[in-house]
């Protein structure tokens, strides 16, 4: 089964994708996104690999005869694309060089144009997963896009409120946030001419950073030469400071917002950025989404985002020491 139910409460589509069940445990000592594999290329450095078990597909099965005047379901039109980083198995994004990563950066641009061209596709989403406390099984470096048919309610909430925020005070909400917290100071973490990385004073995560473009910008796609170059090197050295904050690969969800396509022209109120939900509260501990977070979507953050932002800056100079 792969299909998209109405979830009427909140007003979303909700993937079911019991297809995804069927998946295998992969062998110990084999991996599909190794060279020699038969998976993937004898020689590559990046490469996008389509989704063996994906939730979504441009040519979906009908739905289960289900619905009915209350309940809603359409097909589960979309896309799933891997992207895998490196042909080294175990090889991090830190440990990358800023060269390989620009690679990535267009590989990522490239497919953003690609799932953007059919016109049934309303948001791309690029992302990754990494770790075991995230649910990773997989430590071959990759990411993933979905290309969906809709506009997930999260980025559907954010795009609402940008929009309302240029109505009424005439600015980009994304754009005046920046320079907010660049006049605070306390929560910048570092910077350079393109890309700022920062903990919001609303962070939900202890260390849920942000990088935000410099410049108003949509969507990866419109970045310049001299910004991919950049956004490479501070992808990498916002993994690298999370990674040195413990002394080990920190796991995490990066998630790159970008805004909608084949619909309504948002340049005006939207603003490209990469938002971090690492999952941990200190080195050793958790922070679990308990009924507060899941239930009411109501989030409560158990540090300071001043006092983290701290740790962060110590982190991100430990790592500049090791390069």
């Amino acid at each position: 089964m792969a299909e998209l139910r109405w979830h009427p409460l909140t007003r979303d589509w909700v993937m079911i994708a019991s297809n995804r069940q069927d998946r295998p445990q992969m062998p110990k000592d084999w991996c599909p996104f190794c060279p020699g594999s038969g998976k993937v290329p004898d020689d590559y450095e990046v490469y996008e690999y389509d989704n063996d078990f994906p939730a979504l597909s441009q040519n979906p099965p009908e739905p289960d005869d289900v619905a009915n005047d209350f309940f809603r379901v359409k097909p589960a039109y979309g896309k799933c694309e891997v992207i895998l980083y490196s042909p080294g198995h175990t090889v991090t994004l830190p440990e990358l060089s800023v060269e390989h990563i620009e690679k990535l950066v267009d590989l990522w641009i490239e497919r953003f144009h690609v799932i953007s061209s059919d016109p049934k596709i309303k948001y791309v989403f690029i992302f990754e997963n990494r770790g075991e406390a995230v649910g990773v099984t997989m430590p071959h470096p990759h990411g993933q896009i979905y290309g969906y048919s809709f506009v997930p309610k999260k980025l559907e909430l954010e795009l609402a409120s940008a929009k309302a925020y240029k109505e009424e005070k005439g600015n980009c909400i994304f754009c005046d946030m920046r320079r907010e917290e660049l006049a605070a100071q306390k929560r910048i973490i570092f910077q350079d001419e393109h890309f700022t990385v920062f903990l919001p004073f609303f962070t939900e995560y202890p260390y849920g950073v942000y990088i935000i473009s410099n410049r108003h910008c949509q969507n990866i796609a419109e970045f310049t030469a001299q910004e991919k170059a950049s956004f490479a090197k501070t992808l990498r050295n916002t993994v690298g400071m999370l990674d040195s904050l413990f002394g080990y690969r920190f796991p995490y969800m990066m998630c790159m917002h970008n805004a909608p396509v084949n619909g309504e022209d948002t340049s005006e109120y939207y603003h490209f950025h990469v938002e971090f939900f690492p999952p941990m509260r200190s080195e050793t501990k958790i922070k679990y989404n308990a009924s507060s977070e899941t239930g009411a979507w109501a989030h409560c953050n158990p540090t300071c985002p001043e006092d983290t932002a701290e740790e962060l800056r110590q982190a991100y100079r430990r790592f500049l020491e090791k390069k």
